[in-house]
């Protein structure tokens, strides 16, 4: 049994948030696929579904953002699961809109969902990034992930949530490389020949003074013109 967990803040209040696009991706999954409705356990809203071929809970905690590790604690001591078994899909500043990049343990970087999941559960579970983007003043941050979704974000994050959806099997079945590849080129996110430039190669110091240089009249006609004759047997 696998546990896909998507973090956010509960009530109508927060629906809409930046902070919420967790929610948002188990919402478009729980759509997308066969799942039971959603019932009230753990804490949480949960649904029971299948995805390649595995049995997955589907799991939404409803202790606000800062409390998220009490229900999937919950939830995760009462089905036996191990650590790895879990998935988590949460919001990331530090991610261009509509990039995802998903990896195994490491920090919370600062996400006070991530870091309550790690105090109640461990580390060593699969994390799917979600770019929501950076405002770019560390003043303004908590404005913008609590702050909503613009309605030209829905050009990048409906087709974002949709291919997540889509291929949210791969993460269950451990294929997270697919998983970003496959999501990406439905979104259009990463584009052949947007990675960094190659730099031109450099050239020798002979080549640069030789270009530098400036440019000489050669004579045609007279002496120096003859001796050039001979030198390069030039007509």
């Amino acid at each position: 049994m696998r546990m896909l967990v998507g973090l956010g803040n509960p009530g109508e209040k927060y629906a809409g948030n930046r902070h919420n696009i967790g929610f948002m991706a188990a919402d478009e999954i729980h759509r997308r696929h066969s799942f039971s409705p959603w019932r009230k356990k753990f804490k949480a809203e949960i649904a029971d579904g299948e995805l390649a071929g595995e049995k997955v809970l589907l799991v939404k905690p409803q202790t606000m953002m800062n409390l998220s590790g009490e229900s999937v604690g919950e939830a995760l001591r009462f089905y036996k699961m191990a650590i790895g078994d879990i998935t988590v899909f949460y919001d990331e500043l530090d991610l261009a809109p509509g990039k995802v990049r998903v990896k195994t343990g490491g920090g919370s970087g600062g996400h006070n969902g991530i870091k309550s999941i790690d105090a109640h559960c461990g580390r060593d579970y699969a994390r799917v990034r979600l770019g929501i983007g950076h405002p770019g003043d560390k003043a303004r941050v908590t404005g913008h992930v609590l702050g909503d979704f613009a309605k030209s974000d829905r050009e990048w994050l409906d087709p974002l949530l949709q291919a997540v959806a889509d291929h949210a099997g791969l993460l269950v079945s451990g294929d997270p490389s697919t998983f970003m590849n496959r999501v990406a080129l439905a979104t259009g996110s990463e584009k052949p020949g947007s990675g960094p430039k190659q730099p031109k190669k450099a050239q020798s110091h002979i080549h640069q003074a030789r270009s530098n240089a400036p440019k000489m009249d050669v004579p045609k006609t007279g002496p120096m013109a003859d001796m050039l004759k001979k030198l390069f047997g030039k007509d």
